[in-house]
């Protein structure tokens, strides 16, 4: 549970979050090594006056985590140069201040397939079902529920064995929250909860492979993944996304999720 100044302190971590994950989304193209991102995520992280929370997290040896099309989660960025229809996962956190904040989103690189884009879409619309469900005296499985419920309708897999996290001064605090399960169990919801909300979907099965260099979960089928992630603080008000991107969806009422576009016509 975090007070309204520490939630001030985690926004404007938040703020460096997802101004540095924008830019390298925009940045991403084919051409361009994993190496190279990875390069600019940290300088950008530390010129807004942050640290890069994963560099040297239990020896992660990045700022970034770069993951590409079948990979799910964790890819250490490294020589792979990216390639027209490749779709590419960043997920990154900022320290400030001594607390945390941590986001990831998927982009394509190039002209990718309409396959993609709709994998991609959805696993957004499902973190977003989930956020919606993080509202005072909900259970934390009604975001679990949400989330997998979305996924799945659309005939999506959603992996099991990673899950989202309470979120504070460490990356990864109490309580787990994963994407998936029946709903109203678990903790209640209450003002002043800091969680970090990351669907990780699936083409196919939602069983994963870890690689043997003991970070990189790939789909054990091989086929797409997207990973979406937002931190988010719950308030008397409701869900206060504290890494909203500019160009995210910005709507969370009734089950209904409309671009920023969209909403200003």
């Amino acid at each position: 549970m975090k007070s309204a100044r520490e939630i001030e302190i985690m926004r404007r971590s938040g703020k460096i979050t997802s101004s540095v994950l924008a830019d390298l989304l925009r940045t991403a193209r084919a051409g361009m090594t994993l190496r190279e991102l990875d390069r600019l995520a940290e300088k950008g992280i530390r010129e807004r006056g942050g640290l890069p929370t994963f560099k040297g997290y239990h020896g992660f040896p990045a700022s970034i985590c770069a993951s590409v099309n079948e990979v799910v989660v964790h890819g250490i960025p490294g020589d792979y140069t990216l390639k027209d229809g490749d779709i590419l996962s960043i997920d990154i956190g900022t320290t400030f201040e001594k607390y945390v904040s941590d986001s990831a989103a998927t982009v394509g690189i190039g002209a990718i397939s309409e396959e993609a884009k709709r994998l991609m879409r959805v696993t957004q619309e499902s973190l977003m079902h989930g956020i919606a469900q993080m509202q005072k005296g909900n259970r934390l499985t009604d975001i679990s529920h949400a989330v997998q419920a979305h996924a799945e309708e659309n005939g999506y897999g959603v992996v099991r064995v990673l899950v989202g996290h309470g979120v504070g001064t460490q990356m990864h605090e109490e309580p787990q929250v994963p994407n998936y399960g029946e709903p109203g169990k678990g903790v209640i919801l209450r003002p002043g909860l800091v969680l970090a909300i990351e669907p990780m979907i699936t083409e196919g099965t939602f069983e994963v492979e870890t690689l043997k260099d003991g970070w990189t979960v790939v789909t054990a089928d091989g086929k797409l993944a997207a990973h979406f992630e937002h931190t988010i603080a719950l308030t008397e008000d409701g869900p206060r996304i504290l890494t909203l991107r500019e160009n995210d969806f910005m709507e969370l009422d009734v089950g209904r999720y409309r671009p920023k576009e969209e909403l200003a016509a």
